[in-house]
């Protein structure tokens, strides 16, 4: 599947009209999710990988990375609202995802690479924290998308626990969601990091047998 054809089958997902401020609930454009799972297919880091989309939402990542093959894709979100949404986009788009109603803290399982866009914490302070340690204890790779303004926090936080491998900066179109805001649609910038955790790090300094 082209990327194209990847972000014309995301558009069709559907959307909540009624989103919790409390928790930050944003929808990804299509075509931002498109570009961030290609960013992943193209490092090899979703066809036949085990997958975890932290705060799924409509499902976008989970159902787009089954769409390219991923081998086992998990979803969380403590919302039930957004996971019987996500569910009834799954089924539609004809996909295999494992749906988990729970917050991100208990998610346990461990898989190759961690898709996501937390909440930015400009509401509520903190609250992209524990996806970001989430992600550094179950995953070999993360991609995460955050405010641009962060980025230098992010690496002080990950600290010797991983390293960020590339990161780039983008306009992300931020649609009216809640009634502090004031334009239909309002761009901002956005940083889209790759992080490779310690346990692919010290894989990879393991010399290989003679």
């Amino acid at each position: 599947m082209k990327q194209k054809e990847l972000e014309l089958e995301l558009s069709r997902l559907g959307v909540l009209t009624e989103q919790r401020e409390y928790l930050e609930q944003y929808r990804t454009p299509a075509d931002v999710a498109s570009h961030v799972l290609y960013k992943a297919l193209g490092e090899g880091d979703i066809s036949g990988r085990k997958v975890a989309d932290l705060g799924t939402g409509n499902g976008i990542f989970a159902i787009g990375a089954s769409m390219l093959g991923a081998e086992h894709v998990f979803a969380v979100d403590i919302d039930s609202r957004m996971i019987q949404l996500a569910e009834e986009n799954a089924r539609n788009a004809g996909v295999e995802v494992e749906f988990i109603n729970d917050s991100v803290i208990n998610f346990s399982k461990f898989v190759d690479t961690v898709i996501m866009n937390p909440p930015f914490g400009s509401q509520v302070r903190d609250s992209d924290l524990p996806f970001i340690e989430k992600a550094l204890e179950i995953s070999k790779n993360f991609y995460i998308l955050f405010n641009y303004k962060t980025s230098d926090f992010l690496n002080g936080f990950i600290g010797g626990r991983g390293s960020i491998v590339w990161s780039e900066m983008f306009k992300m179109p931020l649609p009216y969601s809640y009634g502090f805001h004031r334009k239909e649609v309002k761009k901002i910038d956005v940083c889209l990091s790759k992080v490779m955790t310690n346990e692919v790090r010290s894989a990879r300094t393991v010399p290989r047998d003679s």
